[in-house]
């Protein structure tokens, strides 16, 4: 006696579909047309950042003379401009080394700071139950339409006055000289980062597994260790993109810096510098160019070291499944 048996495969329409369509899309991606596509886009973006590495090396009466491609053909090069922009006796064309002192005390904890109560925040939003919750997450999101340039002045306002309500003063005013101006643009700074901080790594920590909080919350875990020993973990490539990102967006930063720290030597940072460079000594681009790359190379050095945490952590938590 012979017995047949027979396995019924039932497909879901539009599944082969799918499949077939994600696979056309991966033989596209991994094809020689794109990566010679690639390679041509990281040219463009790399060529002129090697030029102006080029121009800052060439001498003041090259670079003013011909373009950084003619080096090949006659090489010369100087550390002269790089010695003038950092440690030069003149106020207005040197000593940028104090300033990058101070882009790199107002970067760090304004990456820290934000970094931190984004943290927790998302968290709670998460995993914390509480009546309004998302609502709460509603208006943190809606925060991040809001341009920038709305709160300066009444950020400022705050700062130099403290909020007074029908002539009851609430909380006083923030009156800072000297260096505690840092604490003013580290306070700016993790306000602005805060609502897209929130967003991203409530995202990333709302995917985590439910029956790995729960297994936690049996075995006594409390809130604070869940955080600790569990989610921060599991949320470290969120973490890596959201501190990569708030990094180049504060170092990078001209405008909160300008208002909040002012423009002096002693708190300003080296945006404001070369901003300075620029209106007063615009036609010694020899200088321009070795400040330009002095303050571009430690952001570009973060970024290509940790560039694979910033792809996982903005694509954490877009897609579900």
């Amino acid at each position: 006696m012979t017995t047949v048996s027979s396995t019924v495969t039932v497909v879901r329409p539009g599944a082969e579909d799918a499949g077939g369509a994600a696979r056309r899309v991966r033989r596209s991606l991994t094809s020689r047309t794109a990566s010679a596509v690639a390679i041509v886009i990281a040219l463009l973006w790399t060529t002129p950042t090697f030029g102006l590495f080029l121009s800052s090396l060439r001498p003041e009466d090259q670079i003013k003379s011909t373009g950084w491609w003619t080096f090949f053909s006659a090489p010369d090069l100087t550390l002269e401009n790089y010695q003038q922009v950092l440690f030069g006796t003149s106020s207005s064309s040197g000593r940028m080394a104090g300033f990058l002192i101070n882009s790199i005390v107002i970067t760090i904890p304004s990456v820290l700071f934000p970094l931190a109560f984004a943290a927790l925040a998302a968290y709670a939003l998460a995993w914390v139950p509480f009546r309004g919750r998302d609502w709460v997450y509603i208006g943190i999101f809606a925060l991040q339409v809001v341009p920038l340039q709305m709160a300066l002045v009444p950020l400022l306002s705050f700062f130099s006055e403290g909020v007074s309500v029908s002539g009851v003063q609430l909380l006083p005013a923030w009156e800072l000289e000297g260096t505690a101006r840092f604490a003013q643009v580290w306070f700016a700074h993790t306000c602005f980062a805060l609502p897209l901080g929130v967003f991203l790594l409530h995202n990333f920590m709302s995917e985590l597994p439910g029956e790995l909080m729960e297994a936690a919350r049996a075995d006594g875990a409390t809130h604070g260790v869940i955080f600790r020993a569990i989610v921060l973990p599991l949320v470290a490539p969120a973490l890596a993109a959201f501190g990569i990102f708030q990094f180049l967006w504060v170092w990078n930063d001209l405008l909160v810096a300008l208002i909040f720290a002012g423009g002096t030597a002693e708190t300003a940072p080296m945006t404001v510098r070369l901003a300075q460079m620029a209106g007063t000594k615009g036609n010694e681009w020899q200088r321009l160019t070795a400040g330009a790359f002095v303050s571009v190379i430690i952001p570009l050095i973060v970024f290509l070291s940790m560039q694979r945490y910033f792809v996982r952590g903005l694509l954490a938590g877009s897609v579900k499944g």
